[in-house]
């Protein structure tokens, strides 16, 4: 009965309007977060009697989903992959790490549409020109934003007294190129000035 539910639970979902609350400035697109579509998905699970588990090892991540009538179930799985992003603690990667696997299981159990980046390209010519500080934030983790204002906070507190101080502390970071861009949006034009200044 499991698949007969799972059935009805997508019919459900794809006659329920989402609003896609994620959105890609560079190229120009919107897609699903996580609390977009699991709210609904665990109300119509609710209603047609089925639970979604999801679970994670080393190597693989699942969503198992089980009719809580007769007890049968399914599973689908999907391959870990890892996050090393710079400036976040190993704990910071894990959860980036689960948080997109979990999202993407629950894409495919539920055969959410999402958008195809590799077809979504608009022409060159149609293409809006932005500067590099437009949206960046918008394509960085949760996790390494936090970061990155926790950062912000302490470099603009270091150049108050040390402007050089600030900029060491910076590059003790060896921040990726969109995460510095930013991190350089969160601070004031002054200190901005003041690091670079004392970089010499």
């Amino acid at each position: 009965m499991v698949h007969k539910k799972l059935m009805q639970a997508r019919i459900l979902l794809q006659n329920t309007p989402l609003k896609k609350s994620g959105h890609n400035k560079f190229a120009g697109y919107s897609y699903f977060e996580l609390g977009d579509f699991i709210p609904t998905i665990n109300q119509i699970f609710n209603e047609v009697g089925l639970c979604g588990v999801v679970s994670y090892d080393t190597e693989i991540a699942s969503l198992t989903i089980t009719d809580t009538d007769d007890g049968t179930s399914l599973v689908i799985t999907s391959p870990m992959a890892d996050a090393n992003l710079k400036g976040c603690h190993p704990i910071q990667n894990l959860g980036a790490v689960e948080t997109y696997t979990r999202r993407y299981l629950w894409v495919t159990a539920m055969e959410i549409v999402e958008h195809d980046a590799l077809d979504s390209s608009a022409p060159l010519k149609e293409q809006v020109i932005i500067t590099p500080a437009q949206g960046i934030r918008d394509e960085l983790p949760i996790e390494i934003l936090k970061y990155l204002d926790e950062l912000a906070v302490e470099l603009i507190a270091i150049c108050e007294k040390d402007s050089k101080a600030a900029w060491m502390r910076l590059e003790q970071e060896n921040l990726e190129a969109d995460q510095k861009v930013a991190l350089w949006t969160l601070m004031p034009s002054n200190v901005r000035s003041a690091i670079k200044k004392a970089k010499g």
